[in-house]
């Protein structure tokens, strides 16, 4: 029997990996596999997004249809993500690879890229009329997630680690604040001011508790889908509030020439947003995320634009969420660091913490007229997660996407808090 009758003898089975027939998708593994193995695999965006839109089809389909990682530890974006960490823990991705890959991600933008097209159009895609009302009800739960953490890590680090303070600046700032880029890395830098000692010192007690409460946050952000799917009044599957709705589009909505507007829409936001960092300080996600609601509010935007930044939302959700989990998997998620750190009394603090924040957003989340499992998520989790890319993870791993501007002002608009924080507690040792 030939290649080819073998191809349509698995096609007629009617599975499919990423719409394509199993048999035809398992011929493009071969083929992308053997060009990476052998050196072959083309340089730049070519082969990085071939090998991470692959391999990350490939390791959703089989964590999107193994029952227990489905139900309860993120199903495809769990698999993503420390499948393709594990493959580069085990060296088993050539260095020119995971190089590429990282350049592509980091240099080359990617996340970025990705990250803009789900803040503009999951923002434009809201109903403006409600749009205030949520945003002033999400600072509550915000802020008393803030002050959890708080409260618990310290009094954990007091009971069994090394005393309250010091916990909160090695621990609980650093896991609350947003990531590396807005947190690990500008609170290093402080503590040295504050404390004395390099950078590096304190980056090396940082990245630990970074690394391991954006773990929990995704093994968590998987439960509370599971809890919401058993407990429906709970959540509004994405929604933030009984009337928050996003406009809904078929695939058929929009056309080619809409998806390279709303491409362009995108990347002019964020480059708005950029410019505008010179002058206002901060964070250009936080600043976009405020632009755009703005107009969204006053409806300045022409109908077009908000329906081409929409279609792009949707393209870039459907199409590159998986392989841009293998890209953190592979740049950003660093095994020996998460295992170094699983000692019995670090993990307790870091879990006890994470849960606690996670509880208590969304209690207070429900008291202000939020669904607690999408409070939780957002204010809760999007604090914990490790900045843009635990968001992805996160949201992931709950199947909201939408929720990605909500996720963004914890991560970037809180770290502001949190650097705060860091400099009034420092300053007490």
């Amino acid at each position: 029997m030939s290649l080819r009758d073998e191809l349509e003898k698995m096609n007629n089975t009617k599975l499919t990996i990423f719409n394509i027939p199993i048999g035809w998708f398992l011929l493009i593994v071969v083929i992308t596999l053997f060009a990476m193995y052998t050196g072959n695999l083309p340089a730049g965006i070519v082969g990085a997004l071939l090998i991470m839109m692959v391999l990350g089809e490939f390791f959703g389909w089989i964590g999107d249809r193994t029952p227990i990682l489905r139900s309860y530890l993120g199903g495809g974006a769990i698999v993503a993500i420390f499948g393709s960490a594990f493959l580069k823990h085990m060296n088993w991705i050539p260095e020119e690879t995971t190089v590429m890959i990282a350049d592509f991600m980091q240099v080359g933008g990617f996340l970025n890229l990705y990250i803009a097209g789900l803040i503009t159009g999951s923002i434009l895609s809201i109903d403006s009329k409600v749009l205030v009302k949520a945003g002033t009800r999400f600072a509550i739960p915000l802020l008393v997630g803030v002050a959890t953490a708080i409260v618990i890590g310290g009094t954990m680090g007091l009971l069994i680690g090394d005393g309250f303070i010091q916990t909160v600046l090695i621990i609980v700032l650093p896991l609350m604040g947003g990531g590396m880029g807005l947190g690990g890395v500008p609170m290093s830098q402080l503590y040295s001011d504050v404390l004395g000692n390099d950078p590096s010192y304190y980056i090396s007690l940082l990245v630990p508790a970074i690394a391991l409460g954006n773990l929990f946050a995704i093994v968590l952000a998987s439960v509370l889908n599971g809890l919401g799917n058993k407990f429906p009044m709970l959540t509004g599957n994405g929604v933030m509030i009984p009337g928050f709705q996003y406009e809904k589009q078929k695939e058929t909505d929009y056309s080619i020439s809409q998806l390279g507007i709303g491409l362009i829409t995108g990347l002019l936001f964020l480059t708005i947003a950029t410019l505008l960092g010179k002058l206002i300080p901060l964070h250009s996600f936080a600043l976009m995320i405020l632009m755009l609601a703005i107009f969204k509010i006053t409806n300045i935007l022409p109908k077009f634009l908000v329906d081409a930044a929409i279609s792009w939302f949707h393209f870039v959700l459907k199409n590159w969420t998986y392989a841009l989990l293998v890209g953190i998997g592979i740049t950003f998620t660093d095994l020996n660091v998460i295992i170094e750190a699983f000692t019995l009394e670090f993990v307790l603090i870091v879990g006890i913490t994470v849960i606690g924040v996670m509880l208590m957003t969304g209690f207070i989340g429900k008291l202000v007229g939020i669904y607690p499992i999408e409070a939780s998520i957002t204010a809760g989790l999007g604090m914990v997660s490790m900045g843009g890319t635990g968001d992805v993870s996160v949201l992931a791993a709950a199947r909201r996407m939408e929720l990605m501007a909500f996720c963004q002002i914890a991560s970037t608009l809180g770290a502001s808090l949190i650097l705060l924080l860091a400099d009034f507690f420092a300053n007490l040792l």
